[in-house]
């Protein structure tokens, strides 16, 4: 049908001549779709505002040849402009809609849509800190996806843990007689955060001193560059604690 709507989360946007935007959004029914806001840089524009990067608006649209064209707009969260006001919040969030374009090139999701629209809305309303909202939203994005690591039973073999090589080519921590030379161990501290995030326990995620944290920021992040195949452009710019960023060698 040549008009639809959904409920669309705003990945990226760039301008379009001298008054529209592309807009490459993940929806909630139809997966990513990429559109034409006509007029939305212009100061009158009604819904210029709501179509803004980490915003969340019921859109109406119409099917078009190559892109298609948006009509209305209905905010439903304005979590970008509340994570626009902080910056730590704000380079979280841009890893994260970053990392929801690249997971869903080839296909959305409703899983993907509605872990990306739940980790927007609680980095905005500032339930935890930026750093354990992304990380967890990452493993657990790529988990979705098909890419779940092991932090307990050996990825290779399914040894019973507990192990403390982690080695993200065989997919996380591994039995000693499959870990390569100098393989990075972690601490049994930092093992037992990576799998409070991956399940949403955050009671014994907040209990994680500013080391532990900092050591599982640099294993998510090195394991989710590795599946994406890529960098993340928004990752360097992340605003993290002070502290050792990746898993240290024993």
């Amino acid at each position: 049908m040549p008009v639809y709507r959904d409920e669309c989360v705003i990945l990226r946007t760039h301008k379009l001549g001298e008054a529209d935007r592309i807009l490459t959004m993940l929806s909630r029914q139809h997966g990513k779709i990429r559109a034409v806001a006509k007029g939305v840089r212009r100061t009158a524009s009604k819904f210029g505002a709501r179509l803004e990067p980490m915003m969340v608006a019921d859109i109406q649209l119409y099917e078009g040849r190559s892109l298609d064209i948006v009509t209305q707009a209905e905010s439903l969260g304005s979590y970008g402009a509340v994570i626009a006001s902080d910056y730590a919040s704000y380079t979280a969030g841009s890893v994260m809609v970053e990392t929801a374009d690249k997971l869903t090139e080839a296909e959305g999701g409703l899983q993907q849509y509605l872990l990306l629209v739940g980790a927007l809305r609680s980095l905005s309303r500032h339930e935890h800190t930026p750093q354990l909202t992304l990380d967890s939203y990452l493993l657990r994005a790529l988990s979705v996806a098909g890419w779940s690591p092991s932090f307990g039973d050996c990825a290779v073999t399914g040894a019973p843990g507990p192990h403390s090589a982690f080695v993200v080519q065989l997919g996380g921590v591994v039995a000693d007689s499959h870990a390569p030379p100098g393989a990075p161990r972690l601490s049994v501290e930092t093992l037992a955060l990576l799998g409070a995030l991956l399940t949403g326990d955050w009671v014994h995620a907040e209990e994680a001193d500013d080391s532990t944290r900092n050591q599982a920021s640099g294993v998510v992040a090195a394991y989710t560059q590795w599946h994406l195949e890529r960098g993340l452009r928004s990752l360097p710019h992340l605003d993290r604690q002070p502290g050792r960023l990746g898993p240290t060698s024993q």
